[in-house]
Formats: structure tokens, sequence, C-alpha cells
């Protein structure tokens, strides 16, 4: 997955504001950058390079106008201070910062891309599934390649076409017919300087419009531009923008002129930035009381699916991945428990081989931060071709909310970390409302409410956590361990713990030790017990005494004044004990967070970028 960014200016520079944007999207890949921008009536001289720029610019150039492209590999920061990206000139451009899955992070492979003639940039999000065949085929035309990328073959593709008399936007669309796979492609030519291209298929690209001032914007997300602009077009599946000067127009795949809507997004620019923090993760930990009290407000609008809904479903199936697929789980114990009825969760990218057991008294419900996760999506089409479809997503205008029957929103904000840790919360909260809803459970729906204190006492506790995380920070395996509601939380603690630390962890039911697991416990292997009160407490303290007795580091996380406990595990974190066991999951894997978070920062790690991952994966 990879982040683009391109804007149309009138009075300013195109590359300070496209790095500026660029950087908002880093959560979306760090192993390289770039930036490409038009000059219009400049002709440059490609021989005139700075000694410490030689290797990472690039330049095409004819008597009028000429495209300029720097890049490299490694992060913004790295290779701006190596390249000095935003001293580029021109008003028109476009930028990209990659997560790589075709070619090594080198600065041959990173984007933008030219053409063999140098007057064409490309930058691309996706996969083009049939790259190969169509690079030996142009090839064969005498096309040269540099880079080992799938996206290279667009600006050639683009350049063949135009040698035929087309125009770039009639070589684009003549192109999109060769092109499988998915994509956001935003191109500019130096034919055409004051003119972006962008077109969109199963990956995400929005339209930035800031009619007043006569600017416009692609971006991959929103908090890319909202320093520029929170007035936003969403593209659908095939369709083409032309950016100029006169506006924005957006055709179909049968070139006709689509009235798109212009919708006004409320998150601010400053929701998107650290104010103050070290990093994103930990002010979005912070942020998980707000999260729950904005998304407490989706009450009503469940309440009214349950009503269209309810009488004609007999069975519910969760679709997720990740953190995603973890919410999910704790739904299904909710559901099941409370509400009686039959749910399963089913990994996004293995939903095919479950498809043909859904009917049309089926709810297949899809939980998606992005709303634009590349299995989750293909699962919600099948989905919607036999059953009613929920989807559960935190962006406003995303593919799964304009696909799904019904949508409910987590109202988090912005997510900038990687890991999620507000969004997973208000995931939850979502799931809580509907299962509450569903069972008539009142009492859970008021208990709800308590939900954000007992958070923020968590958060005044958090010292603790970090002493915990200093002694544990060289371990080299991790154990988490829960029962019933408190299984789906281990396993997300788990999942934590290796996304941003590349610390081994591993979650499991409490029960299923001894079917296997405890042979791996040994000496000073820390294992963490979620261990809240109810009906599942006394097993679990067993567990706890079975790992304890072979050697193991117990770090238990407990009610206050729990007597054995306190007595019997020397690393403790404990929970107000009015959190019951039914809220445990919305409380108790707070420090688990705070737990992850802390051990990166004391290895020495960013726990907003870890390696080989990215926010929203847009590819299978």
């Amino acid at each position: 997955m990879c982040g683009i960014v391109g804007c149309i200016l009138n009075d300013k520079k195109a590359a300070p504001v496209l790095l500026e944007c660029i950087s908002k999207l880093e959560y979306r890949g760090y192993d390289s950058v770039g930036i490409a921008t038009v000059n219009e009536n400049t002709k440059k001289d490609s021989t005139k390079k700075d000694s410490t720029e030689k290797d990472s610019i690039e330049k095409g150039s004819v008597e009028n106008s000429s495209i300029e492209i720097k890049k490299d590999s490694g992060k913004i920061k790295e290779v701006d201070e190596k390249v000095h990206l935003a001293d580029m000139g021109g008003n028109i451009g476009i930028a990209h910062v990659r997560w790589a899955t075709h070619g090594i992070p080198n600065k041959t492979n990173s984007h933008p891309h030219m053409d063999n003639s140098g007057k064409i940039a490309v930058v691309h999000n996706g996969i083009i599934e049939n790259y190969s065949e169509i690079r030996e085929n142009l090839e064969k035309e005498g096309y040269k390649f540099k880079s080992d990328t799938d996206t290279e073959v667009i600006p050639n593709l683009l350049e063949k076409y135009m040698k035929k008399g087309m125009n770039l936007e009639e070589a684009l669309k003549e192109a999109l017919k060769i092109i499988k796979g998915s994509y956001a492609i935003g191109a500019i030519c130096k034919d055409n300087p004051r003119e972006i291209l962008a077109a969109k298929k199963d990956s995400p690209l929005i339209i930035g419009v800031d009619e007043e001032k006569g600017e416009y914007y692609i971006a991959s997300d929103a908090p890319a531009i909202l320093n520029y602009t929170n007035n936003i077009i969403y593209l659908d599946n095939g369709e083409i923008a032309i950016l100029n000067d006169d506006g924005v127009v957006v055709k179909d795949s049968n070139d006709n002129i689509v009235d798109k809507e212009i919708d006004v997004i409320n998150w601010t620019a400053d929701m998107a930035e650290k104010e103050g923090y070290d990093y994103f993760m930990i002010k979005e930990i912070h942020e998980q009381g707000i999260a729950i009290k904005n998304t407490l407000v989706e009450k009503d609008n469940i309440q009214d699916i349950i009503a269209n809904i309810d009488g004609n479903i007999n069975r519910i199936c969760f679709v997720a991945c990740g953190t995603s697929f973890h919410a999910s789980l704790t739904g299904k114990y909710l559901i099941e428990s409370m509400a009686g009825i039959p749910t399963d969760v089913i990994v996004a990218s293995e939903f095919k081989y479950s498809a043909n057991a859904l009917d049309e008294n089926t709810l297949v419900i899809f939980i998606s931060q992005s709303g634009e996760t590349a299995d989750t999506l293909k699962a919600l089409r099948k989905a919607n071709e036999t059953s009613k479809t929920l989807a559960i997503v935190n962006v406003l205008g995303s593919s799964a909310t304009r696909e799904a029957d019904h949508v409910i929103y987590t109202k988090a904000g912005p997510e900038i970390g990687v890991a999620a840790t507000k969004t997973y919360i208000s995931q939850l909260i979502c799931i809580y409302l509907f299962a509450g809803l569903l069972a008539k459970n009142n009492d859970l729906l008021n208990d709800l409410e308590k939900v954000p204190d007992y958070i923020e006492e968590v958060l005044g506790n958090e010292d603790k956590i970090k002493e915990i995380a200093i002694k544990y920070k060289d371990a080299e395996d991790f154990f988490f361990i829960g029962r019933g509601l408190s299984y789906p939380t281990a396993l997300e603690g788990a999942l934590k713990l290796k996304e941003i630390t590349y610390i081994h962890g591993e979650g499991y039911a409490a029960g299923e030790l001894k079917h296997g697991p405890l042979a791996l416990i040994d000496d000073d292997i820390p294992v963490v017990v979620v261990v809240p009160p109810g009906d599942s407490y006394d097993k679990t303290i067993s567990n706890l005494e079975e790992v304890k007795a072979r050697g193991a580091e117990v770090i238990a996380i407990g009610p206050c004044g729990d007597e054995f406990i306190e007595e019997e595990v020397e690393d403790t974190f404990c929970i107000d004990k009015e959190v019951s066991e039914i809220l445990a999951p919305l409380v108790y894997v707070v420090p688990l967070q705070l737990l992850s978070y802390y051990v990166s920062v004391e290895r020495g790690l960013d726990p907003d970028k870890p390696k080989n991952l990215a926010k929203c994966v847009t590819v299978e």
C-alpha cells in the first residue's frame, strides 16, 4: 500500500505543499518517497545538478515545459535531507510515499515513474496483476524499463498511445482497458502542464476542492490535504478525474460526465497532529475516552438498522482482518451470549471459502477502519449478492460505506499510528451497542457510559505499565492468555506487541494451554494473564498457577484489591473492580496497548511506523 497526493495551485510552488501533504500519509508507507512537478516555459539543463542530488533527480525537457522528479528510498525526512524535496519549481505536481510490493525499496523503484520520452510522470497505489505481460509486449516494441515495479508499465503505455495522436486523457482510458488489478493513479504530462489526471479501481483516491482559490488536490486519504481543504469528492471504481484550472470533471468508464457531490469532512488538520505527544500512538491511546463518547451517538442509527433487519435474521457473520478480527470475535461472544443468534467470525482473506453458506437471512458485518481494506471489500461485494450487509467504518465516504446496505460509523477521528488503538475501541463500542440493542440489554447500554472514566483511571496510572515495560523490554517471547470475552483481548495484546516491538507474541484461550502451548512455557518467559472478575475468574487463576509453576514471569491484569493476585504475582496492573467481565474488553485492552507502546519506545523503535506494515492494506 502506498500514499498519493497531487495538487494544482495558482500563486505558490507545488513542491513544499506536496511535501507537507505526503508527510501526512507516511503511515501508508515509508520505504521511499518522491515528488514530480511540471515547470512551465522553462527549458531545463539536465546536466546541471547539485552533487548531493545527482542520483535522485530526473528531468524530462522540451522547449516550453519540463517534468522534474526527486525521489529516493528511505523515510521522508531522510530523503528530504538528502535531496531537498521542496526545492522544485512549478505550481502543479504529484507525490508518492511507498510501501513496496513489486521491487525492493531503492531509488530506481521509487515513484514517480516516467515514460521513455521523459514527458509523463505517474504515481500509483495498487497492483497491476498483468504487468509482466504488458511489460514484455512493450519491450518487444522497444520500450526500456529502469525499475522492477509493476507501475512503470503505466507511463510507457500512456506514451505509446499518445504517439498515436491521443491526448493524455484518451491515452489513460485506453491504458485502463488493458490493465488488470487494482489502482489509484495520478498522472501529469509536460504537454498538458496545467492538468492532473486521476483514476481509481479498488484503491482509495479522493479529490479535494477549494473553488474559492481555484486549487485542486488528489489524495489517498483526507488527512493529507486537511490543511488546504475539507471539501471532498469521492471517486468510485472505474472513474477518471480531470483536474485543471477550470475545476474538476469526473467521467465514468463509458466516458459520461458524472455529477459528483462535494462532501465536507468534519475532521480538522489539528486532529492529524501529535499535539505535544512524542508519537501518534500514545496520543491516540489517550484519545480513546473521547472516541467512545463520540461513537456512542451512533446508538439511534444502530437502533434504526436493527429495526430494519430484526426478525429476518437467523445468523450473523463478521468479516474482518487483524485488529478488526479481534473486535469481531468479541462481537461473537456478546451476540451469542445475549441475543442467542449463531454468529461466525471469518478472516476476510478466507471469506470466499465460506461464501456459499450465506443466504438472505444472514447479516454479514464487515469491520474496517479505512473502509478500503482490499480483502474486506472483495468479501463485501460477494456477500452483497446473497445477504444483508452492514459496515462498521471510521472513514466517511470510503468504499465500504458506499457499498454496504447499512453503515455504522466509528467516530474516532483520524488515526495515524499504524497500530490500531482508538479505532479498535470505537469498533468495540459499535459492536456493544449493536449487541445490547439487539438483546434489549438496557443495563449494558447504560454501563457503556461509564467506560471513558474507567479508561481515564487506567491512563492515570500508566507509569506502572512503563515500569513493567522497562523490565521486560528484552524478552524474546511473550504469551497472552484469557478466557471468554478476555480471549480476544489476549489476542489483541499479542498482536500489538508483535506489530510495534518485533517481539514474538502469542495469544491463547487460557484453557488451551494444556493442549500444546504449555510445552513452550519456560523460565523467564513473560505471560500476560487477563483476569477480570466474573465467571471465568477461577479457571483463569488456575491457568495462571500453571504457567507460574513452570517458571514463567507472570504479568496479571486484574481487579484492584484482589488479594490473591497482589500476593502471588510480582508484576500486576489493577483495574477498577467495578469493571465487570462483560465490560472488560473495553478497558483491559488499554494497559496492553500501553505495554506494547512503552516496550517499543524502550527498544528504540518508532511505534508509529513498524517495519513491513502500513495503515491500510489496499492490496490482496
